[in-house]
Order: C-alpha cells, then structure tokens, then sequence
C-alpha cells in the first residue's frame, strides 16, 4: 500500500470514526435525570430501536478513531518508541471503556428489566468516570507528544493533545466527589470529538497537498 493511500485510509478513518460517535450520542442521549422506573420501562420501549443502533455506533467508532491514533504513531515512526507504545495502550484502554459502556446499554435495553435495568444505568455512570480517569489521559498526552515531535499534523494539534489530557487528569478524581464536575467533563469530551475530526481532516488535506519524494517518508509500500 502506498504511503499516500495509507494516509487518506487512515484519515478517513478518524473521520467516519467521529461522525459515528456523534451520530450514537444523537439517537441515544438516554433517559432524562430523575426518570421513574415506569418511564424508563415506557423510554426503553419507545426508543430501542434507536438505543441498539446507538450502542452498536459507539462500540465500532471508537476502533476506527483509534485506528487513526495508530496510524499517526506509524507515520511518525514512533511504533517502537515509549509514547508509541502508552498511545497503543492507552487507545486499547479507551476502546474497552467504550465497549463496556456499550455492553450496558444493551443489557439494559435486552435484559429482564426487574433485574438488569437499574443496575446497568448504575454501572454506565460508572464507567463513564473512567473515560476522565484514564482513558482520555492516556491515549491524548502520548499521542499530543509523538504530534509535536514529528511533522505528520501541526504541531498546534499535539499541544493542544496536552492540554486536553491535562485537563482530564485534573478533573478524573474531583469528579467523583462533585458530580457537577461532570458537566465540565462532558464539554471537554465535545472538545476532543472536534479536535479528532480536525486532525482527521488536516491529515487529508495536507495528503492531498503533500507531493511525496521516493524514500523513506515517500510514496513507498506501507507494510
């Protein structure tokens, strides 16, 4: 595969990977605070239909954002080095937090509803603290450094990677202790949705641009 045909794929990537991500939070924004169970039953009934579809954008978008992050750490040359490897980990650890939300949402929406529904509500809370936790941190402080070290996107991106992180380590444990907290959280989490699809779309522009010299960054097969 070409070098230029491997980076249009990988952008492409990011991008359909956020519009999905996107269009899940849209059809499925769950049930409004303070619902009785009745509701819930009612919300359940009325909407699963667009809460399956919605699980199932969630659990297959965050493989193909981090199936970017992958990519920019082989453009980089960073597969082997220390940030290379916390950016695979960390996009391993983000995807798995994702997936495991999803498997909640459809135990509540499949399950036997006098025993599951309560409770996976209760767990998808829960796991959403650890996006802030350590999903987040660990996928974006190592991805915004192997950014700034390298000249596959700006360098504006990778600093802007940090601070992102950085803002999602501060927050990952007052969050726990003050809900409100998580509305701060949530604004982030919308901040990093646009600055995946800005880097997603800047990869594919300056693809577009770039005219590639045969060597080692040229037109060469990817492996």
């Amino acid at each position: 595969m070409s070098i230029r045909l491997f980076r249009t794929l990988i952008a492409l990537s990011g991008i359909v990977g956020v519009i999905m991500l996107v269009t899940s939070f849209a059809i499925n924004p769950g049930p409004p605070p303070g619902t009785s169970f009745a509701q819930l039953l009612a919300f359940g009934s009325k909407y699963g239909t667009a809460i399956r579809l919605g699980a199932w954008l969630q659990a297959v978008a965050p493989c193909l954002i981090v199936l970017f992050a992958f990519g920019v750490v082989h453009l980089a040359g960073a597969t082997n080095r220390l940030a290379g490897w916390m950016t695979l980990f960390g996009g391993v650890v983000l995807t798995m937090v994702s997936l495991v939300e999803v498997a909640f949402y459809l135990s509540a929406i499949n399950g036997d509803p006098a025993r599951t529904l309560l409770i996976s509500l209760d767990l998808i809370h829960a796991v959403q603290n650890e996006y802030s936790m350590v999903a987040a941190p660990l996928l974006f402080l190592p991805l915004g450094w192997i950014i700034v070290n390298s000249r596959v996107l700006p360098r504006p991106l990778g600093y802007l990677a940090f601070v992102l992180g950085g803002l999602f380590v501060v927050l990952g444990l007052p969050v726990l202790f003050v809900p409100s907290i998580q509305t701060v959280v949530n604004i982030l989490s919308i901040i990093q949705g646009v600055w995946w699809l800005a880097a997603a779309v800047t990869l594919l522009v300056l693809t577009g641009k770039t005219s590639f010299v045969v060597g080692q960054s040229s037109d060469s097969m990817i492996a």
